[in-house]
């Protein structure tokens, strides 16, 4: 009878003992796992996606080498039960057996293996003190700024570097406070990630990126951040078009953190749950967020406790003027002017939106000629650090301009 997506993988036990299958294993390569059963079990990519249940597309790209890495151990784990590695290979590939009574079988030399791997893990993280929690945090940051002037995927090796650094740190740290200082660490790094992969319209690594983010702030028991990552996840549902969710997420981390926050981020919380409403087109529940947004906001630039979170007048000008656009308030082209001025020129891709909405609303009052070298400057800035969301943005506005100036 001939084979279908839907039977179940068979793959020869010999398979597993070759030297080659073995390294690829230890290494966690994926495309190799799949180019090795394609090879010697003669699976399709649809075989492969059906008993994995990735994407046959994405099968396609990690094989090809073009897809991003693969960290969540629970996709190691589907794709080890659905091609039915037997222990021994889930083991070399960094998984529980399946069969706890006899977890090594006949492969005592892998499970000594394993077991020196292991303890100098646990040697490599012992080796972690506040010094290197503190050299790890600024890479962290000067990730950050990079991102703010030249995009995301100008730093994306660099940014799944650091990743990795963090996570195996904490995955393999013993002494309860370091632990909760990387933990801390892995939520700001994964938050990070997260809006890094909105901005390049990845909304499913971006969803990955904060459930990874709120798991860690949880650890680290720490209430502003696990605000901070769960509000920014908000925005993988309006990008999704599901505003309405995201609207009612805002209001429950809102509602749930507002006494245990900064004052800075309450206006954070306040001003994203303003662009939910204006979203929805609700203007009463958009200004009425606003100006909560705008009664907690203190003075300055940011605060040394939470340097995720940069929002000064200026920055909530944009907001107001982003949000308020929806609604035709012809007073926010000299919000939006003024916000451009008041930006120190290291917020690149900020700067790009604000354009593209100073654009929208010169167009809205009847100056399309306006509009145009805003658009342009948006433009370039958006190309420039990658931001394909951005983009979207620019090129329907342009068509919009063009078609008013009659081109």
């Amino acid at each position: 009878m001939r084979k279908t997506a839907f039977d179940p993988i068979d793959i020869p036990e010999w398979v597993w003992d070759r030297d080659e299958s073995r390294e690829i294993l230890r290494r966690r390569d994926i495309a190799g796992l799949f180019r090795l059963v394609a090879k010697y079990a003669g699976l399709s990519q649809v075989r492969i996606a059906s008993a994995t249940e990735i994407a046959q597309p994405r099968v396609s790209k990690i094989i090809n080498g073009t897809a991003g890495p693969i960290e969540e151990l629970a996709v190691f784990e589907r794709i080890a039960t659905g091609l039915g590695l037997p222990d021994h290979a889930r083991m070399l590939l960094g998984l529980a057996p399946l069969d706890l009574a006899s977890p090594t079988g006949d492969h005592d030399d892998e499970h000594q293996e394993q077991t020196s791997e292991l303890a100098a893990r646990l040697d490599a993280a012992s080796a972690i003190d506040p010094t290197m929690v503190m050299i790890l945090t600024t890479d962290t940051n000067n990730l950050r700024l990079q991102d703010r002037r030249i995009g995301g995927p100008a730093i994306a090796d660099k940014m799944r570097a650091q990743m990795a650094q963090i996570e195996r740190a904490h995955h393999h740290a013993v002494r309860p406070q370091i632990r909760a200082q990387l933990a801390h660490l892995l939520a700001e790094t994964a938050s990070l990630a997260g809006w890094q992969a909105i901005n390049t319209v990845a909304l499913n690594d971006a969803w990955n990126h904060y459930e990874r983010a709120k798991a860690a702030a949880r650890e680290a028991d720490d209430p502003a951040v696990l605000a901070y990552v769960s509000g920014e996840q908000a925005y993988v549902l309006m990008d999704l078009g599901r505003p309405a969710e995201a609207a009612e997420l805002l209001q429950y981390i809102h509602a749930t953190h507002r006494d245990h926050v900064p004052a800075r981020l309450r206006t954070w919380l306040a001003a994203a749950e303003a662009e939910a409403a204006a979203v929805l087109g609700d203007e009463g529940a958009c200004r009425r967020a606003l100006d909560q947004a705008a009664a907690v906001l203190p003075e300055g630039d940011g605060d040394p406790e939470t340097p995720y979170l940069s929002i000064n007048v200026h920055h909530f000008t944009r907001w107001r003027g982003a949000c308020l656009l929806r609604f035709g308030d012809p007073s926010i082209v000299e919000d939006l002017r003024s916000a451009l001025a008041g930006m120190d020129g290291t917020y690149n891709r900020a700067e790009s939106g604000v354009r593209c909405d100073l654009g929208h609303a010169l167009l809205a009052v009847g100056e399309p000629e306006a509009a145009q070298p805003h658009i342009q400057r948006a433009q370039k800035l958006a190309t420039m650090t990658g931001s394909r969301r951005q983009r979207r943005r620019i090129e329907e506005l342009s068509r919009a301009v063009n078609r008013a100036l009659g081109r």
